[in-house]
């Protein structure tokens, strides 16, 4: 099969180099641990909302049940689910509404960045806001587990904090956070470990940013 003619991208990938830490829940119902504190609290990213939850506490429809070495194990919705430090987020039901919010909160994770937790065609995502990213950019390993058939599309470079890479770029019928979602996004496949999916330019030129303090601000433009 002749391959498509190559293109260059940037993406400013330090994210390479990253532990995995932190990832901020959206759609839906969406909970991830943070860190504890002690045996008594927990901070808990409850729909992109940094909080901190003592144990038998309720906030924003999530009680906080008891808390382990690790992990912790939360009710959403009266059902018992257990969450860890760099997992996953757990999320209760789909999308939730229609997708037709114009603003999303940001939160800012340890080392400053933004974090979101939210969507891809309509299957779970961690984000990390990269405004040296041309387009979104992630990992192999996301890429599959998003069913993204990848290997079929243009082939290029990227240039990265760590040098050149080869890439992938597929195309993305949703990307959604929280209540707010865009169409029709090209995304860059990375041949390489990435923690997070760096939220490019092209999903941010969709708004106006705004900082303000520890939070970001992402007002969908008309």
């Amino acid at each position: 099969m002749p391959h498509l003619p190559r293109r260059r991208l940037t993406l400013s990938l330090t994210t390479l180099a990253l532990a995995p830490w932190l990832a901020a829940p959206a759609a839906a119902q969406s909970v991830l641990l943070s860190g504890t504190l002690g045996s008594s609290k927990a901070i808990l990213v409850i729909d992109g909302q940094m909080r901190t939850v003592a144990v038998g506490q309720t906030m924003s429809g999530v009680t906080l049940r008891s808390i382990g070495t690790d992990e912790a194990v939360v009710l959403i919705g009266g059902k018992p689910f257990s969450v860890r430090l760099g997992a996953s987020p757990v999320s209760l039901g789909g999308g939730g509404g229609g997708g037709g919010g114009s603003e999303i909160v940001l939160p800012a994770g340890p080392g400053g960045h933004f974090m979101a937790n939210g969507s891809i065609n309509g299957k779970n995502a961690s984000f990390m806001v990269d405004t040296g990213a041309t387009v979104i950019a992630m990992g192999v390993a996301d890429a599959q587990r998003l069913g993204l058939r990848f290997d079929n599309g243009r082939r290029g470079m990227a240039n990265t904090a760590g040098g050149n890479v080869p890439i992938y770029e597929v195309n993305l019928n949703s990307v959604r956070i929280g209540d707010v979602e865009v169409y029709n996004l090209s995304a860059g496949v990375v041949q390489a470990n990435m923690p997070y999916i760096l939220l490019g330019n092209n999903f941010l030129s969709r708004f106006n940013m705004r900082r303000e303090g520890d939070t970001m601000r992402l007002e969908k433009k008309p």
